[in-house]
C-alpha cells in the first residue's frame, strides 16, 4: 500500500508541502499510521508539478530509492514552487518489479496519475482482461508491469471514448468496469486514483471485496490557505475530512469541493 498527496491552490515551495508537516510524506514512508498492508513505503518514490505561469506539460521527478535516502531532493525542493503538486511513496505489490518504469506519477499529455491500491493476483486475474478493453493508443503505451498503470491506461482509454464528457465520467466508468471484473473473478481491488491537469485535482477511495484505504481532503488549513490537500494520512493536525468510501472527489480552480458515490 503506498500514500499519496495532492495539493491545488495558492504556490507553494515542494519544501512547504513535503517536508515541513509533522506527519509528512516523508515521514509517512517510513511510519505510516493507517495502511492496511505493508509496513513502511521504501520502494521508490514520485513527484509531479504544473508550472505557475506556463502552460506546459507537467514536470516529474522520480526515483527507486527509498524517498529519506535521496539526497537531491531536499535541495530540489527548495526551488520548486507550484500551485499543483501530487507527491507518492510506494510499497511495491509482491512480484512487481522495482524500477522507474513502475515508478508514478504516470504521464499522458497535461495528466498525471496516482493509484495506491492494488488488484489482487493480477497477473492471474485480471491482466489480459484490461489489456483487451483499451484503445490502440493506450494499449502500446504500458511500458510497465504494474495494475496502477493499466488502470490509468484503461481510465485514458474511456476519455478517448467518451471525449465529450467530463473526466470524473471516465474515472467513475474505470472503476464501475474494474468493480464488475472483480465480483466476476471473486477477487479484491483497492483504487484510491488522484488525477489531474494542474487546474483541478479529481480523486477516488473506492474498494471492491475489502476495506476502503484511508483518504483524507483538507480545505484552507491556516499553514496552507487557499488551497485543497487530499492525501493518505492527514499530514498535521487540523479539520480533515474522511472522504466517503466509494465516492469521487472533485476539486475545481475555486478550490470548491463536489463529492458523488460512485453507487
Amino acid at each position: 500500500m503506498c500514500r499519496l498527496l495532492a495539493y491545488l491552490g495558492s504556490p507553494v515551495s515542494l519544501e512547504h508541502i513535503l517536508y515541513k508537516p509533522e506527519h509528512s510524506l516523508i515521514v509517512q514512508s517510513y511510519q505510516p499510521r493507517e495502511m492496511n498492508s505493508g509496513v513502511v513505503n521504501a520502494d521508490g518514490f514520485g513527484m509531479g508539478w504544473y508550472h505557475t505561469h506556463k502552460d506546459t506539460a507537467p514536470y516529474i521527478y522520480k526515483n527507486t530509492l527509498p524517498i529519506w535516502n535521496d539526497i537531491n531532493l531536499p535541495h530540489l525542493s527548495r526551488y520548486v514552487e507550484s500551485s499543483c503538486i501530487l507527491g507518492y511513496v510506494r510499497s511495491a505489490t509482491i512480484g512487481q518489479a522495482l524500477d522507474f518504469a513502475n515508478c508514478q506519477p504516470f504521464n499522458h499529455e497535461n495528466w498525471l496519475f496516482l493509484h495506491n491500491g492494488f488488484i489482487e493476483n493480477f497477473r492471474q486475474t485480471l491482466h489480459r482482461r484490461i489489456r483487451s478493453t483499451l484503445t490502440p493508443e493506450f494499449y502500446d503505451k504500458i511500458y510497465g508491469s504494474t495494475d496502477s498503470e493499466h488502470l490509468f491506461a484503461l481510465l485514458l482509454s474511456q476519455r478517448q471514448i467518451n471525449k465529450h464528457r467530463p473526466p470524473e465520467y471516465a474515472l467513475r466508468t474505470t472503476l464501475l468496469a474494474i468493480a464488475e471484473l472483480a465480483k466476476r473473478h471473486q477477487i479484491k481491488v483497492l483504487a484510491n486514483i488522484i488525477l489531474s491537469d494542474g487546474k483541478r485535482l479529481i480523486a477516488s477511495r473506492f474498494a471492491v471485496g475489502a476495506a476502503n484505504p484511508s483518504l483524507y481532503w483538507i480545505r484552507d488549513d491556516l499553514n496552507f490557505p487557499n488551497s485543497v490537500i487530499i492525501a493518505s494520512e492527514p499530514l498535521f493536525p487540523g479539520n480533515w475530512n474522511p472522504c466517503p468510501e466509494n465516492s469521487i472527489i472533485s476539486v475545481g480552480e475555486d478550490c470548491d469541493i463536489k463529492i458523488e458515490q460512485i453507487y
